[in-house]
């Protein structure tokens, strides 16, 4: 299995605790949300229920660019491999 050491920034992890804390996001920005701080400071990697969520979100015209910020982020971290 392939390692991933990558970890989420400290602007991201605002961003993500911005989006968890406003009521008009959306399920799945609040889904990578939750995933990105989970990456904060460990080395839990990017699921792949995570990744195909990021993917639907980066394509989706209707999602903010903080939702989209955060997607490419958590997208990033995933294991290559896969």
């Amino acid at each position: 299995m392939a390692f991933n050491k990558k970890t989420t920034s400290k602007r991201i992890g605002s961003l993500a605790s911005e989006i968890l804390r406003d009521p008009k996001s959306s399920v799945a920005e609040k889904s990578l949300a939750g995933s990105a701080l989970s990456q904060r400071q460990s080395t839990h990697q990017t699921g792949i229920e995570m990744e195909d969520i990021a993917l639907r979100v980066l394509v989706d015209p209707f999602t903010t660019e903080k939702g989209k910020s955060l997607a490419g982020s958590v997208f990033t971290q995933a294991v290559k491999e896969r």
